[in-house]
């Protein structure tokens, strides 16, 4: 099953397509940009002393990826009927990779403004979980796929020493806005950016947050006496990057700041969707050497 066939999307709607899959009796879903395709179970390949998250390896059209077993990351039940499980084919972060689920349900086409911030999930799923959906009494999970791939191989995420080979820098006066949802990579990107010379680093955890910051220093002041420049995730609660990236370049006040958008979608095949929002740069995670070289040719 190709699951992006027919799906077509504008960028910048503040929507996206989500596929709901289940894992026990839970409902999570994810992002169709971020799914290749769906298959019935394969035979899977042990791999001696490996992640306990994986369940082994399978063989895809020349790709040898590894099989990430849900149940056992979420620390739930495993599968009771194995042989109807389903594997999710994905790509994100550059790496491809299969997950194992139970079931998968639908697509559902929703707006990042009906996905509520995680606050006190049950099962102590909290950590895994960034954003959630209630649609018709029913309550759908989204995952921090990206928080479970750097659980499994720490090397995919930012490291503060990939910056070193910058050399020693004083930025610390240029405002940047940042919105990212994810804690885990808002505490990285606030080691990296400041090792890299970037301490004047403001935060917020949607875009919805962001562009009301903007829209009211640009009340105030002439905005680029404030802020130098933006980088924002695409996949956020309340108002994603692509919409947030539109909202600035449609508004005479803001137009004029640099967009970088630093995202695990940044692929060759979704890169049009943030050129045409207008985004200024698009970097894919966890390339920060390349983030910090596109700030540095962007401000002032």
């Amino acid at each position: 099953m190709d699951a992006n066939q027919g799906v077509l999307l504008e960028s910048g709607t503040n929507e996206l397509d989500i596929i709901e899959f289940s894992v026990g009796d839970t409902s999570f879903g994810i992002n169709i940009l971020k799914v290749k395709e769906i298959l019935n179970p394969v035979p899977i390949t042990k791999v001696p002393r490996s992640h306990p998250y994986v369940d082994g390896v399978i063989e895809l059209r020349g790709d040898v990826l590894p099989v990430i077993n849900l149940s056992t990351v979420l620390g739930m039940l495993p599968s009771q009927t194995p042989s109807t499980d389903k594997l999710i084919v994905t790509e994100f972060n550059q790496l491809k990779l299969v997950f194992r689920v139970h079931h998968v349900n639908q697509i559902r086409r929703v707006s990042w403004g009906q996905i509520d911030k995680p606050s006190n999930v049950s099962q102590g799923l909290d950590s895994y979980i960034t954003g959630i959906i209630s649609l018709n009494q029913n309550m759908i999970m989204l995952l921090d796929f990206e928080k479970i791939v750097v659980e499994i191989h720490p090397e995919a995420g930012i490291h503060m020493g990939q910056t070193k080979q910058l050399g020693k820098r004083n930025r610390s006066d240029k405002r940047i806005i940042i919105a990212e949802d994810s804690p885990l990579l808002r505490s990285l990107l606030k080691d990296t950016l400041t090792e890299a010379g970037f301490s004047n680093l403001v935060f917020f955890e949607n875009g919805r947050e962001a562009l009301h910051y903007l829209q009211s220093k640009s009340e105030e002041t002439d905005i680029k006496e404030d802020v130098q420049l933006v980088i924002t995730d695409i996949e956020m609660p309340q108002m994603d990057g692509h919409h947030l990236t539109k909202q600035i370049k449609s508004d005479g006040k803001l137009s004029g700041l640099p967009v970088i958008i630093f995202s695990s979608l940044i692929t060759e095949e979704l890169r049009h969707k943030g050129k045409m929002v207008g985004a200024t740069e698009q970097v894919s995670k966890p390339e920060i050497v390349k983030l910090v070289q596109l700030i540095d040719k962007h401000i002032l």
